[in-house]
């Protein structure tokens, strides 16, 4: 299997969101963001696959190894040697890399954040910089995107951290940060025993609406200039903010269940946006 056989079928494994978007690019630009994203399903899955921490610990300190090693021309493992090619066309760096792992590292050290600000800090590391090494690859030209590549990447994150409320509450992990949690008077026992309130509803529905805030600063601040490079960015936000109204309208019934788009509803958000040129 070729490096790039490798990381097409682990992006395509992972039957995510972005997968989707990413086949209507042209092929090289597509090559490399396969290769990136593969990347980020690595140290991602080292977290969520790996139950010894410490185990998990050595295996993301071997991967920030592997990528000083791979920006030194060595790479070892197949999804650095399908990146690497790509780094010199894209303007990408190490240290974005690194950032992806340092964010995967938080995920080991930490299961709660006191408040948005701690919060928003992770998500930087694990959206903010993915979103802003994506808009390079599809062909960013207007320093400005940045920061919408960060603001969606935030809207992203948050939207992931709502679905997947009852799934890191079986793994220890409450991401909602403590004092809103205080706010709306739901104890992190309720949320780890996967308990339903009118209370845990509130909460969520603040966190939809923060969300959907951050969806929209992001339409507003990309550049008209870039707006059709950043396409498979508008196609992802499409989806995402698809399966969180239908969260909204499953009135936030997350606690015992993941909540999901098919396949064929994504290709067809995809497409429509591909079409239309818009959301």
């Amino acid at each position: 299997m070729t490096p790039e056989d490798y990381v097409q079928q682990k992006a395509a494994a992972s039957g995510s969101s972005f997968y989707y978007a990413f086949l209507f690019l042209p092929k090289p630009r597509r090559a490399a963001i396969t290769a990136f994203y593969a990347f980020c399903r690595e140290v991602d899955d080292v977290v969520d696959e790996v139950s010894d921490p410490g185990v998990a610990m050595t295996k993301l300190a071997w991967w920030q190894n592997e990528v000083r090693q791979a920006f030194a021309g060595q790479a070892s493992h197949p999804v650095m040697q399908a990146l690497m090619p790509h780094v010199p066309v894209y303007g990408l760096r190490q240290e974005q890399l690194q950032a992806v792992i340092q964010g995967c590292q938080m995920d080991l050290e930490q299961t709660r954040y006191l408040d948005y600000p701690g919060l928003q800090r992770y998500c930087h590391l694990v959206a903010g910089v993915v979103g802003e090494v994506s808009a390079r690859i599809f062909g960013q030209t207007d320093e400005r995107t940045t920061e919408y590549a960060h603001t969606l990447g935030l809207a992203f994150q948050l939207t992931n951290i709502i679905r997947d409320v009852g799934e890191d509450a079986m793994r220890g992990r409450i991401y909602l940060p403590v004092n809103e949690l205080q706010r709306f008077d739901v104890k992190a026992h309720e949320v780890l025993q996967r308990v339903y309130s009118d209370r845990f509803t509130a909460l969520m529905k603040f966190q939809a609406e923060r969300a959907h805030q951050l969806y929209d600063q992001a339409m507003a601040l990309l550049p008209a200039a870039d707006l059709r490079a950043q396409k498979p960015g508008l196609m992802m936000a499409s989806i995402y903010r698809t399966l969180l109204r239908e969260i909204e309208d499953e009135n936030f019934q997350v606690l015992h269940q993941r909540i999901s788009l098919t396949p064929l509803r994504k290709l067809w958000l995809a497409w429509k946006v591909q079409a239309l040129g818009r959301v």
